[in-house]
């Protein structure tokens, strides 16, 4: 026995140890993988390695849309500087001058139900002593312009319908029934004596409803017949006619125009309505006949003063009975598909509401178009 083995620990003396480079061949094992994950990417034609991926076919045109018509939208970062990853930014795609915004993916119909202003614009906005009246802004921007809905993309040779309400804010279950129920391309008619009407401006422009606010204007039997406190008369000029109208434009904002409600006498009495539609266009404002006497002078003074303007062409509850109503719808598409274009005016009476709900759902297979009453100005 050797003197080392006596000392060596048990075993050891018969094993011969080959000692491996470890270090080395690792570093050789990663080597060959990042070259091997350089050439893939820098070859291969898709680096991210069968990530799911969709491929759309773009036309020249899509449904009319020539490629001019369509432009890149930046994204933008949220308005209220929401700091969470999928509310930061928005993308969208504008469908050129005669479209609104919409979202990615949303049909362009869907643009006609987004929410409007509810404040008041600065620019287009007076302060009288009854409180804030519309005008025309330094630059020319009318409030007509700045509160009009866009109307949604539809071909042009559909022929239009336009529906005015009138009426919201004098009833809280009739405003709320004509709210909840009516589409959105409907028009409401505040009354200037309605209670809240800051209230039913917000709601309803919130659904997308464009707003008019009617003014009380002298019918023939006045007195006995009165529309109601600071009624329009075809006696008042100057400051007191002035005072009156002031007062009416006040008790709300963010309208397009207005309408007459009754005023038969006033209407039919040119210098009275030159006054008026005067004041209206200086204002910005439209304004829209509301069809109830044959006797209105107001599209040829119109005419004059270079106001916008639309007529009602059928008063849909004169006579507040559902069949009445459903002729008088019928006389209505009659109307817009000989002309392109026709108006019609109700009330916020739950026969009225009804009718109309029933009478819109199909509309559009009927080849027919829900506008707002701005889409009708000026019409021959």
């Amino acid at each position: 026995m050797a003197g080392n083995d006596l000392t060596a620990p048990l075993g050891m003396g018969k094993r011969k140890f080959f000692r491996m480079p470890f270090g080395l061949i690792g570093m050789g094992i990663m080597t060959v993988i990042a070259t091997t994950g350089l050439v893939w990417i820098g070859v291969v034609d898709d680096p991210l390695g069968g990530e799911p991926t969709a491929v759309v076919p773009l036309e020249r045109t899509v449904e009319g849309l020539s490629s001019r018509d369509i432009a890149v939208v930046e994204i933008n970062p949220d308005i209220a500087g929401d700091s969470k990853p999928d509310a930061a930014k928005e993308r969208k795609v504008t469908l050129g001058p005669r479209f609104e915004e919409a979202p990615v993916g949303s049909e362009p119909n869907m643009a006609s139900r987004r929410e409007l202003s509810t404040l008041p614009d600065d620019r287009v906005t007076d302060r009288a002593d009854h409180g804030l009246i519309p005008k025309v802004s330094v630059d020319g921007i009318r409030p007509l312009d700045i509160y009009a809905k866009q109307i949604a993309a539809e071909p042009a040779s559909a022929p239009r319908i336009a529906i005015i309400i009138g009426g919201i804010g004098l009833s809280e279950a009739g405003s709320r029934n004509a709210l909840q129920n009516l589409p959105a391309d409907v028009t409401f008619a505040l009354a200037p004596y309605g209670d809240r009407l800051d209230r039913w401006m917000r709601e309803a422009r919130m659904a997308g409803h464009e707003i008019l606010l009617q003014l009380p204007l002298e019918p023939f039997d006045f007195p006995d017949n009165d529309p109601g406190p600071h009624t329009l008369l075809i006696s008042l000029r100057g400051p007191e006619f002035l005072d009156r109208l002031y007062w009416l434009l006040s008790r709300v904002t963010n309208y397009v125009g207005v309408i007459n409600a009754q005023g038969a006498r006033f209407t039919s009495t040119e210098p009275s309505m030159q006054y008026l539609l005067e004041e209206i266009t200086r204002r910005g404002l439209m304004y829209v006949d509301d069809g109830s006497s044959s006797r209105t002078v107001a599209p040829a003074v119109a005419s004059g003063t270079q106001t916008p303007f639309s007529r009602v062409d059928v008063v849909l509850d004169a006579v507040p009975k559902a069949d009445e109503i459903n002729a008088r719808l019928l006389q209505l598409e009659s109307l817009a598909r000989s002309r392109g274009l026709a108006v019609a005016s109700g009330t916020a009476l739950p026969v009225t509401i009804k009718a109309l709900e029933e009478w819109s759902r199909d509309l559009e297979q009927r080849g027919l178009m829900l506008v707002p009453i701005s889409a009708t100005i000026d019409r021959p």
